[in-house]
Parts: C-alpha cells; sequence; structure tokens
C-alpha cells in the first residue's frame, strides 16, 4: 500500500514539471520579436440609410395646430459621432380661426442623443390675407418622435393673421420604406 502511495506521488510530480516546463516555454516563445500581431480588417463599406413615410403632428403655441405631411430622412451609419439630416413638406390648419400653412424644411442631427437643429420656410394664409417667412428650430428626435420648438419669422405685418410665433410642436413618423445600401 505503500507502494501506490508513492508511485501517485511520482506521477503527480511528473505532471506538475510538465506544466512547469510546457509554461515557461510559452513565456519564452510568447517573448519573440518575430511573432505576428493580429490587426482587425479595416471596414472600407460605408452603410446608408434612407427612410421615409407621412408624419402627423400638433404644434402649439398660441394657437393649437393640427399638422400633416411627409418626411425623408437619410443617414450614414457610424459607430461614433454618426450624421443624420431629413427634409419635410407638409401643412398645418388652424381649425378655430381658418388659417391654413406649408412648411418646408430641413434638420440634422450628429450623435445619438443629441439635439435637432434645422430651418423651416413657411407660408401662412387666412384666405385674404397672406404672409411668407422662416422659422428657425431646435428639437429632440427619439425613435418616430420629434420634439421641437421654434419661433415664426413672418412677413407683412400690416395684416395681422392670428398665427403661432412662439411655438412647439411634436411630430410622429411613420416610417413605410426604407432602404439600406453598402457601398
Amino acid at each position: 500500500m505503500t507502494r501506490n502511495k508513492s508511485k501517485k506521488f511520482t506521477i503527480n510530480m511528473k505532471n506538475r514539471i510538465l506544466i512547469l516546463c510546457i509554461g515557461v516555454s510559452l513565456i519564452t516563445f510568447s517573448q519573440n520579436d518575430r511573432k505576428k500581431k493580429f490587426k482587425f480588417p479595416e471596414l472600407k463599406t460605408e452603410i446608408n440609410v434612407r427612410k421615409s413615410g407621412p408624419y402627423i403632428g400638433i404644434e402649439r403655441g398660441k394657437y393649437n395646430v393640427f399638422e400633416l405631411g411627409g418626411e425623408f430622412q437619410w443617414k450614414k451609419v457610424k459607430l461614433i459621432k454618426p450624421f443624420k439630416n431629413a427634409i419635410h413638406i407638409g401643412l398645418n390648419y388652424n381649425f378655430t380661426n381658418n388659417i391654413l400653412g406649408y412648411e418646408a424644411g430641413y434638420w440634422f442631427k450628429t450623435g445619438r442623443m443629441n439635439f435637432t437643429y434645422g430651418v423651416n420656410l413657411c407660408y401662412r394664409t387666412d384666405f385674404t390675407h397672406d404672409k411668407i417667412g422662416f422659422s428657425p428650430v431646435i428639437g429632440f428626435k427619439f425613435t418616430q418622435l420629434h420634439f421641437q420648438t421654434g419661433f415664426n419669422f413672418l412677413s407683412d405685418f400690416k395684416h395681422p393673421i392670428p398665427t403661432n410665433t412662439f411655438f412647439v410642436s411634436l411630430r410622429f413618423v411613420i416610417i413605410n420604406h426604407r432602404k439600406i445600401d453598402f457601398d
């Protein structure tokens, strides 16, 4: 019985010496200057995403205004600081004062959780007088919801039209076309 115990000890010692030799050789050969370093392959392709669809929204200021239109968005997918652009065209209507308006605009966003910055060209009419102008806007976009605030600079102050000068709007874009390109 004592013989088996000593045999087990020698097998365990042999295993330990073998593991020690393998470890020392791995450490020694890993310090070799001629080894090849692994490099990640560079991605030459760009991913472009284009989305479009109608939107519905409400503009709130001094007056409540219903919005309806379409929006086209495009972006380049990047890991750091993605850039997103959009153009939109639509109409808005104030039911209580019978004011019709048209808007065409552009906005952009850099980064993932940053603000959107843009400008809208505006036309407003009460079917007797009309005004044209522009409105700079700043907003926040999260998925399909886009919250914006801005100020309408309108022409022709002689004939007042009851319209919002300072406003906030909330739009919901329904994406129904999506195209992804790899360049």
